[in-house]
């Protein structure tokens, strides 16, 4: 369904992958944050999944410039609220709404510190809804510009299943509307599957319980296209 591409933003070229609906556009978007690992087969996976849900899909690679450099710099720019990084990511959204199949409304999906990022790029915003995947919490404030939010997290995920009462009360708070749910039996990354996930949740699981969890992902994936279907169509 979808193709690697080389993505023309300012800056260096970004290598992604895109993919699209079989049914005829324009299409509203959705930009498709990956995890640590980069953008590897589960993530175009995943953006296929996205494209058959209606979405003009696409996946940048982040760690494309050298993976310890461009993760040291994603880490840092979601412990700042922002950064290089979290800008990169932004021109993505531009260059997906530029394009003439492409409606202009766009959504974004990410995970661990993909969803970090876009947890962040929905509170600036410039995105029309945002899914953060098991992710950090931007601050109060910043919630507080928050475009709508559907979130998942795992209970068993010590980092960061702690982020998901945090992540509610903010967006309630700041009454931006939310669907924020936590799953108990749940780790992290349950919803991704990939071989390099499988070895690092391996040696972290004191921690995070890492784990694909078939059942829990595809509640989270029901939800998440409810709620995109919202603010997307």
């Amino acid at each position: 369904m979808g193709g690697d591409l080389t993505m023309y933003v300012p800056g260096d070229p970004l290598p992604g992958y895109l993919a699209m609906p079989d049914q005829p556009g324009p299409w509203a978007g959705v930009v498709v944050l990956h995890e640590a690992f980069g953008l590897n087969d589960d993530i175009r996976r995943i953006t296929d999944r996205v494209a058959q849900m209606g979405y003009l899909a696409v996946a940048p690679d982040l760690l494309a410039n050298g993976r310890i450099r461009c993760l040291a710099r994603l880490f840092g720019d979601v412990q700042r609220g922002g950064g290089e990084s979290v800008d990169r990511v932004e021109t993505v959204v531009e260059w997906l709404t530029d394009r003439a199949d492409c409606t202009g409304k766009v959504g974004m999906i990410g995970f661990c510190i993909g969803g970090s990022v876009a947890f962040l790029l929905g509170c600036k915003p410039v995105v029309d809804v945002v899914a953060p995947n098991y992710a950090k919490t931007p601050s109060v404030d910043r919630l507080a510009r928050s475009c709508p939010v559907v979130a998942s997290y795992g209970g068993r995920d010590r980092i960061f299943g702690k982020e998901a009462a945090k992540a509610s009360a903010g967006l309630a708070a700041a009454g931006v509307e939310h669907d924020v749910r936590l799953y108990p039996g749940a780790g992290h990354s349950f919803m991704n599957q990939s071989g390099d996930h499988r070895v690092l949740m391996a040696l972290s699981r004191p921690l995070m319980s890492g784990g694909f969890r078939r059942d829990d992902a595809e509640d989270a994936w029901l939800r998440i296209e409810a709620f995109f279907s919202r603010f997307l169509r």
